[in-house]
């Protein structure tokens, strides 16, 4: 059956989107109110009469997400959680755990089936799956950190002090994440987590040596630190924070951290003309405990992983929302003209 001429309404929202230099058609917005990408066409209007400037700029988001015959991937995220609804959260939280489950999958794990428990069976069970999640799996030199200090080195640029190991991606770190994921932090303990960092980080003594201290003055108050992990239970407890966590909780979380991604994209492109900007953020505490795992999330599957991780440390990890808030509004002012930067320290 043939669809039927657009409205007056879809017209007047094509209409405002083409005056900002975007086209849309009638096609994709009924399919978008079909995703709940969308609001209700009964909600595009003000009370004037006019398109909601809401909705317009959703769906330029959209238009742009979708660009050269992309998926709008973590694009309709954001507009789900912006939405903020029983039905918005409910698929939100699907597609979070669908993407949490990705990388096991493809591996070809299933996370229901692993084997639970302190037998010695159910432990050497677990260490061959986590072995067949490493299998074909390539560690690259370098990562995202390290690749920075390697360039400003060549080029005399002097950088921050590193906080953390050289390369996340270093096969003595994968290993026990990979065990982490498949069982959980018991079954790599703290001290196999610490020779790991020692295999990757000889120049990091000091902070490994803190980091003992610290675990060992918990121990003696009879707190357990790792039992504490987000990795406490592997992919396992990841999901479950997801799958329990507070509609409106969950829908701020994830408008936070595609938010922060977002902003961080935009510094990352104005980076290449100024460089200073990549200084602004290594100076800053969450360059380690965010843009290095996963605060840089692409168009596509990569980055809906990173905002699925993302959100899992938003919902669970200590004062960690209040960081990614903190620096939101430190990014907010990297941005901004230098003008408006003098202004706003007046």
């Amino acid at each position: 059956m043939p669809r039927t001429k657009p409205s007056r309404l879809e017209l007047a929202l094509i209409a405002e989107v083409d005056k900002y230099g975007y086209r849309v058609t009638a096609t994709q917005l009924e399919r978008w109110r079909q995703q709940l990408w969308l609001p209700r066409t009964k909600e595009w209007r003000d009370p004037d009469g006019s398109v909601r400037s809401e909705v317009v700029h959703l769906t330029i988001g959209l238009v742009r997400a979708s660009g050269q015959g992309r998926s709008v991937s973590w694009a309709g995220w954001v507009c789900w959680a912006l939405a903020d609804t029983p039905d918005t959260a409910e698929r939100l939280r699907k597609a979070l755990l669908t993407s949490l489950r990705r990388p096991v999958e493809r591996a070809g794990l299933d996370v229901e089936q692993v084997p639970s428990g302190d037998s010695d069976s159910a432990f050497e069970a677990r260490e061959a799956l986590a072995a067949q999640l490493l299998n074909n799996r390539r560690s690259p030199r370098r990562d995202l950190d390290g690749t920075l200090r390697e360039h400003a080195a060549k080029a005399g640029v002097e950088l921050p002090p590193t906080r953390s190991v050289p390369n996340l991606f270093h096969r003595a770190l994968t290993e026990p994440g990979a065990r982490m994921m498949v069982g959980g932090a018991a079954d790599v303990g703290f001290e196999g987590l610490m020779e790991s960092w020692e295999a990757t980080w000889p120049e990091g003594k000091e902070t490994i040596k803190r980091m003992r201290t610290a675990h060992r003055e918990a121990e003696l108050a009879g707190v357990d630190l790792m039992a504490q992990s987000p990795m406490a239970d592997g992919l396992r407890g990841l999901m479950r924070e997801i799958e329990q966590a507070d509609d409106r909780l969950l829908c701020a979380a994830v408008r936070a951290c595609t938010k922060a991604s977002g902003t961080l994209a935009v510094l990352w492109t104005r980076a290449v003309q100024q460089p200073e900007l990549v200084h602004h953020l290594m100076s800053d505490v969450m360059w380690d405990q965010w843009v290095r795992v996963g605060g840089l999330a692409p168009n596509g599957a990569a980055g809906e992983v990173a905002i699925a991780i993302s959100t899992v440390q938003y919902l669970v990890i200590p004062g960690w929302a209040d960081d990614l808030h903190r620096f939101q509004a430190v990014m907010e002012t990297l941005i901004a003209p230098s003008g408006e930067r003098a202004s706003a320290r007046c």
